[in-house]
């Protein structure tokens, strides 16, 4: 482009010398003239400068855009799995217990096990959703869709955190009532 310029300019500046000889044609400074040319070319240097500065700006802008949502997928995840675990030791020692304790009725310890085992059911199927998510394109959504998902994931799992402490929760009142109640019930009297 640089050079197709300097061709036009250098034939225009050849040419003008005779047709300034014709009545009315003004004449040019050809100095001037070649001084446009020159800021015209600096100009376009510039201009494509600056086209790359913008090009490298919004390529590094989704670069940060793409990074920073995989650290959010990465830190629900991590957050997920750190609720589950939550879950496991809940069952395997707190609900244990429950179940093991002589204040549960033999009637009561099978819809235990079931409310307990709900809970363990949605969390094994979260865990499978999101490795899903994760290993595969899941519909072709984009990382800030697949971050939203694994964000209400998240937020899923936080509730069946809270959902287990509550049950485990309200079991152990019921024991401690019964065990109380037991305890009145069959004390000796000093008639």
């Amino acid at each position: 482009m640089k050079t197709k310029i300097l061709i036009i300019a250098t034939a225009f500046i050849f040419l003008l010398p005779t047709r300034a000889a014709c009545q009315g044609m003004p004449t040019y400074d050809n100095t001037n003239f070649i001084s446009l040319v020159k800021q015209l070319v600096e100009s376009g240097k510039q201009t494509t400068q600056m086209i790359k500065s913008v090009k490298f700006l919004k390529d590094a802008k989704e670069s940060i855009e793409k990074v920073s949502s995989v650290v959010q997928q990465l830190r629900a995840v991590e957050e997920i799995g750190q609720n589950n675990q939550r879950l496991i030791t809940v069952m395997q020692n707190d609900v244990q217990d429950i179940l093991n304790s002589p204040y549960i009725k033999p009637e009561e310890v099978s819809r235990v096990a079931k409310s307990f085992d709900a809970i363990v059911q949605n969390s094994l199927e979260t865990v499978d959703f999101i490795d899903e998510v994760l290993s595969s394109d899941y519909l072709k959504m984009s990382d800030a869709e697949r971050a939203e998902i694994l964000k209400a994931k998240e937020l899923e799992s936080k509730q069946m955190v809270s959902n287990i402490t509550t049950k485990t929760k309200r079991y152990r009142d019921i024991i401690s009532f019964r065990k109380m109640q037991d305890k009145v019930n069959n004390r000796e009297t000093f008639y």
